[in-house]
């Protein structure tokens, strides 16, 4: 299918071809009439994207710091490779979406194929979206119209926040697409509306929609308009659409204000704000999140949980439907706010537009119908190369299918896969445009949305799994049960049960090579210990230390059920490593979490200390916090044994005291074995030599780190 992708590294945008995304649990997949271009966002994104390393800079100053930051770390090489890295990503914009449904996923009722919606689909022929994040087009409102409905529910959510009555005085600043909607939207509840904004033809659109005009000047002529407006009195309320870097807008707003007036920031200003004007007239400033409540919210746009009615009235979806409910009234009318029209595969040109100097207000992109929906839906599979990829069973061992695209997928696994010679045929997203990103960049024969179709076909032996943690149980057994091998990035899984279940599929395929990327234990620094170690027979004392760095209690790592929490999604790591470094079986442990529970505050597994014993007396000590500095390196391992002391600090510098000189070893960049991990995978797997990781060890481990889990969690 065609989808508008954009590139992060030089801001062009292209038409590109891209496998459809499939229904999901929650979803409804749409395929696309007319899809609105946002003259906010979308312009930010674009002229972001062209403009040269110093302007970013200006504009990202939070993401510099951040980048030096890692370049003290983990050192320059390193973070270049990381910025790189994520500029070569495809970005897919969009979020205005009118089109037919298809398809609708498990657990969403109110929809079904054949209804005309309105979504917040990227830019693309069909779209998955959240079943909160979609509502049916009534009768008789035109697709013009309806292309503007999630620009409007913007407005709509700064007016809600403003409360409005019948009868008062509100400004509106900035009279782009979202200003002129709201105009309407007030003008419909009863208020007396003055548009500002600088250009006499919006200025003329907003007047025509029955609100009283001025044109911004300075401070005292804007005030003195709106004073006169509000008939001396000061005005109720300022609604703030424009985009700008300007205190001006806020500024003036608390002036023309009357006491205890609102402000309310749609759009983007300038935040420098004088506490006298505030403070003498009590004047209360609130800022607009986008569509309303559940927007950001994962529990009610991915989990699907609505907000009961009577407590919160008005959710983004909720939203929605009363723009609808407004277009179909006649009450809002966003056709007359159409400036360009571009069919999809001139969509680069509605850029151009965009970014000009000339003015533009609405820009449309019109898909033409397709031949035939059903194909274009199931046509989840797309070549990258010139020839198509054969279907022939695959001649030699290592041809791989990659699911998963993310950042590590595309960063890490794919450079070590392809440089350790495999043969790349097919990688999997669910999106279909982070596949197509990744692989472009890396060589793959095609991408693909289908997980299921990549591990049923006959030319891949290779399964490299790199989805989110709750996937990868399904999908290494899946992948066994197929005959293939399997490189799962790390956990293996995030329950007993599923282990159990594992345990039992690889049982009944010996010959398949199972691997988890505990890429640690392959570092050159600790490939080192582990040399310098075995001569010495007596126990080890191995104390980790990470300075994990804080992460939000609402990311997807941290929900037990996606992402296991992060001592399985991360913590197996220093598991694995310990049991690495000890070269024995894990006997015991014991495990205490940092501090008490409080609602709201980290979870126990952000900060805890986990002591294990091994069965030839060694000890080790994982301390792994999250409240650290962040210009602190991340870890620290140390070994103490028979009078003789290593310390590796970072991946980057091993020392060692009582070892001689050949026990130290210092690296420009930092090492943590991710590339030999998969070297010494694809060597196993081309030679039939060992494994690199024995499935006992794979399994103990994995064992052991949801048994302490559990332990954190059960208190």
């Amino acid at each position: 299918m065609k989808q508008l992708v954009q590139n992060l590294r030089d801001g062009l945008v292209s038409v590109a071809d891209v496998p459809a995304p499939r229904s999901a649990p929650g979803t409804v997949l749409v395929r696309t009439g007319l899809s609105l271009v946002s003259a906010g966002t979308e312009r930010m994104m674009a002229e972001f994207g062209k403009a040269g390393w110093i302007d970013r800079a200006r504009q990202q100053p939070d993401k510099v710091q951040m980048v030096l930051e890692k370049a003290r770390t983990d050192g320059i090489a390193a973070t270049l490779e990381s910025v790189q890295s994520k500029l070569d990503q495809l970005m897919a914009p969009g979020y205005c979406n009118v089109g037919t449904v298809l398809e609708v996923g498990r657990g969403v009722e109110g929809f079904r194929p054949g209804d005309w919606v309105v979504c917040n689909g990227k830019h693309a022929e069909v779209v998955s979206v959240s079943k909160h994040l979609c509502a049916r087009i009534p009768d008789g409102v035109h697709g013009d119209n309806a292309a503007f409905v999630v620009l409007a529910a913007i407005g709509l959510q700064g007016m809600r926040l403003a409360n409005p009555t019948l009868g008062e005085c509100v400004v509106v600043t900035g009279l782009g697409v979202i200003g002129l909607l709201t105009v309407q939207m007030l003008r419909a509840q009863g208020c007396r509306v003055l548009g500002i904004d600088p250009d006499p033809a919006r200025r003329e659109l907003a007047a025509a929609f029955g609100a009283n005009v001025v044109a911004p000047g300075d401070d005292a002529d804007i005030i003195a308009s709106a004073l006169e407006f509000s008939r001396g009195r000061g005005v109720d309320a300022v609604l703030i659409t424009a985009a700008t870097a300007s205190n001006a807008p806020v500024r003036q707003a608390a002036r023309m204000c009357r006491k205890r007036g609102r402000i309310v920031l749609v759009g983007v200003a300038g935040l420098e704000l004088s506490r006298a004007d505030f403070y003498e007239k009590e004047l209360s400033f609130q800022v607009s999140c986008s569509y309303g409540p559940g927007r950001y919210d994962p529990e009610y746009e991915s989990a699907g949980h609505d907000y009961p009615l009577a407590f919160v009235r008005w959710t983004e979806q909720r939203n929605f439907e009363a723009v609808l409910d407004l277009m179909a009234g006649g009450q809002l009318d966003a056709r007359s706010l159409v400036s360009h029209r571009f069919p999809i595969e001139r969509a680069s040109q509605a850029y151009d537009v965009l970014t000009a100097a000339a003015p533009s207000l609405g820009i449309l992109l019109e898909y033409p119908p397709s031949p035939s929906e059903h194909e274009l839906a199931t046509r989840r599979t797309v070549s990258l190369t010139s020839a198509p990829p054969q279907c022939s069973a695959a001649s030699q061992r290592g041809t791989v299918a990659l699911l998963g695209a993310g950042n590590y997928a595309h960063k890490v696994l794919a450079p070590a896969f392809k440089a350790a010679g495999a043969t790349l045929r097919t990688v999997v997203s669910a999106g279909g445009v982070s596949a197509v990103s990744v692989g472009r960049k890396h060589g793959f024969a095609q991408a693909s949305t289908d997980s299921e179709a990549a591990i049923a076909d006959a030319a891949i032996d290779t399964v490299v799994i790199a989805t989110r943690h709750n996937a990868h149980a399904r999908q290494v057994e899946q992948s066994l049960a197929a005959g293939k091998h399997v490189f799962c990035e790390k956990p293996l899984c995030l329950t007993l049960d599923e282990l159990r279940s594992i345990e039992s599929t690889a049982a009944a395929h010996p010959s398949r090579l199972l691997m988890v990327g505990f890429n640690r234990r392959f570092a050159p620094h600790v490939i080192r210990m582990r040399t310098l170690l075995q001569q010495v027979e007596a126990p080890k004392a191995i104390v980790i230390t990470v300075n994990a760095g804080a992460i939000p209690a609402t990311h997807w790592t941290q929900d037990t059920e996606l992402g296991g929490g992060r001592l399985i999604g991360e913590g197996c790591h220093f598991v694995d490593l310990l049991r690495t470094l000890a070269d024995a079986p894990i006997v015991t442990f014991n495990i205490t979490a940092m501090g008490k529970r409080v609602l709201g505050a980290s979870p126990a597994e952000d900060h805890f200390t986990a002591t294990l014993t091994f069965e030839d007396g060694s000890i080790g000590t994982l301390h792994y916090l999250a409240n650290g500095h962040k210009g602190v390196p991340k870890e620290r391992v140390e070994v103490l044994c028979a009078g003789r002391v290593l310390q590796l600090d970072n991946f980057r510098r091993l020392r060692g005291w009582g070892w001689g000189s050949g026990a130290n070893l210092s690296l420009w960049s930092q090492d943590k074995g991710q590339q030999a991990c998969v070297a010494a995978y694809m060597t196993a797997l081309r030679t039939g030599a060992p494994a690199p990781i024995a499935r006992a060890e794979l399994f103990e481990v994995s064992r052991v780190t949801i048994e302490m889990a559990e332990c954190l969690r059960n208190g």
